[in-house]
């Protein structure tokens, strides 16, 4: 409701209406007979535009600002339109209409800030949980967040349960890993003394961060005074990087799931920025939330992908040469934090009469049920290379007992008998890509003439030995699909610049298997494993065959 008055020509008020007077904080009995500077000392009523008013009887709009009896500590604004009054042809004074513009101002920011605030919301759905990474999802929320709605935001979580052990905790002391941290350009060179990402933090009973936790809500401090600020910190050790921040205002939200609380967002706001409104905090929580969710998939991903990758790492310890005059090579490359781990094996095992039988095989699938797979197959080649069959042979009898064992997981498998000698080997393939002769001399051939039976586990059978011969001093190499195959490309393509192998200077099976992981390994979208053999000559110790 506008403000009306009307003064004489002294410009001292002769009526004031009732929202006038909710304007000025004055009844309207102490304006009258007063001018505007008297009644309100504190604005600056620009008393010659008004008469220029009475000089020239032309209106005018005038903006005026200060402070008024209704709150001196707020400085407001508004915009008045006077006119002259006259009686008689005389002038007897003026007449003001006046309208307060700081409402206005202010209902615009909360409508600008609303609108902020939904944006947020609902750009959370696209940029909060695009991997399956823990960290990058953190990383994900506090871009988000920082500068829309803080000047500093950083995501702490529990440490995993499954993971290279820490230090332990103090009794008493709640411990988190600060998964992600982001700050407003000018507070970034602050940043040293108050923590980096990736470390473990320890919060003093009361701080604000256990206080969330324990509570499940959030907890929201306006950090005035020393007192304050050490009671929210982790330590006192923390207080100088507070001040130094400028810190003053600091909500902490709990990223809990249906399961338990993940961890914590917190959110601070410094120097010249505004205290946090509970319109914030509603916002924060929401983000909090969702983010929760992606977390909570990432968490159990890297849970399970660590109990996987261990188990595959030790079944895939470095095989032992199974005679002294084998050289034997490998090596086992994940495609990344972002796949599961997959089943991906080899085996070298000794047999009578100086022979032994290697193996390459690639279970169906990924995580931690892949890699149990793969250790039933393991033991099950294992038991079935020591009846000293050929390789067709141990594969009838995988095959027909993985179908009788309800095992549900298919594999492919490559076997190789190398005699004794080297200058030979038999080779039969269930489902798997071929070897791979490199020669000294001659370079390398795709060894694709021999006959590829049904993945193991099918029940099918029909699977064919193939004898390889070759020259002295050739590597027999091995390897799972992951290595060569490429989306958009076909696997006969893939397979056929294995022709350009060669022995690095020096003819080092290690470097070998570097160089090959070097060049195949970028955009490998499945686990690599390759393994690398020769036979030495027992007299000469040198590499004269496979």
């Amino acid at each position: 409701m506008a403000g009306v008055g009307v003064l004489d020509t002294g410009l001292r008020y002769l009526y004031v209406n009732p929202a006038l007077e909710r304007i000025n904080g004055i009844p309207a009995a102490e304006h009258l007979g007063r001018t505007v500077t008297e009644v309100l000392p504190g604005l600056d009523a620009r008393e010659d535009m008004m008469r220029a008013v009475l000089a020239d009887g032309k209106p005018r709009e005038i903006t005026v600002s200060g402070f008024t009896a209704q709150d001196a500590t707020v400085r407001r604004q508004w915009h008045g339109t006077f006119h002259r009054l006259e009686s008689d042809g005389r002038v007897v004074g003026l007449a003001g209409i006046v309208l307060e513009v700081m409402a206005a101002d202010k209902e615009q920011r909360e409508l600008e800030q609303a609108r902020r605030h939904l944006t947020l919301l609902d750009t959370a759905a696209a940029r909060i949980g695009t991997t399956l990474d823990m960290d990058a999802t953190c990383a994900e929320l506090v871009d988000l967040v920082v500068p829309g709605l803080a000047d500093l935001a950083t995501v702490e979580v529990f440490p995993p349960d499954v993971a290279p052990p820490v230090r332990p905790a103090p009794p008493g002391v709640l411990r988190l890993r600060r998964a992600a941290l982001k700050a407003v350009p000018g507070l970034s060179e602050e940043l040293d003394g108050f923590g980096l990402t990736g470390e473990y933090i320890d919060y003093q009973e009361g701080a604000a961060v256990p206080r969330c936790l324990a509570t499940g809500r959030p907890v929201v401090e306006n950090l005035t005074t020393d007192e304050q600020l050490l009671r929210s910190a982790p330590g006192p050790e923390r207080l100088a990087a507070y001040r130094a921040l400028g810190m003053h205002s600091a909500v902490i939200v709990p990223v809990t799931v249906r399961s338990g609380p993940l961890g914590i967002l917190g959110l601070i706001r410094a120097g010249d920025s505004p205290v946090f409104s509970d319109e914030d905090v509603v916002v924060a929580r929401e983000l909090a939330g969702r983010a929760a969710v992606a977390l909570d998939h990432a968490r159990r991903y890297a849970h399970e992908h660590t109990i996987a990758l261990e188990l595959q790492r030790s079944l895939l310890s470095e095989p032992r040469p199974p005679h002294p005059h084998i050289e034997i090579a490998t090596r086992y490359l994940p495609a990344g934090r972002s796949v599961l781990v997959g089943g991906d094996w080899f085996d070298v095992i000794p047999l009578r009469d100086g022979r032994h039988l290697k193996a390459m095989g690639d279970v169906m699938g990924h995580g931690v049920e892949a890699a149990v797979a793969m250790s039933h197959y393991r033991s099950m080649l294992r038991m079935f290379a020591e009846d000293e069959l050929p390789p067709h042979s141990i594969l009838e009898r995988l095959d027909r007992l993985v179908e009788r064992s309800g095992l549900d997981r298919a594999a492919t498998c490559l076997l190789a008998v190398v005699d004794r000698f080297g200058g030979a080997c038999e080779v039969a393939s269930a489902g798997h890509l071929p070897p791979v002769l490199i020669d000294p001399l001659e370079g390398a051939r795709v060894c694709d003439e021999m006959v590829v039976g049904p993945p193991l586990g099918t029940g099918f059978g029909g699977y064919r030995t193939t004898l390889l011969e070759f020259d002295p001093g050739t590597v027999l190499f091995l390897y799972t699909d992951g290595l060569v195959e490429r989306r958009g490309e076909d696997i006969d393509v893939s397979v056929g610049r294995l022709k350009e192998l060669a022995l690095p200077p020096g003819g080092s099976l290690d470097d070998l298997l570097d160089d090959v992981l070097e060049r195949f390994g970028p955009g490998a979208e499945d686990d690599i494993a390759v393994l690398a053999s020769r036979t030495r000559s027992q007299a000469a110790l040198v590499p004269d065959a496979t």
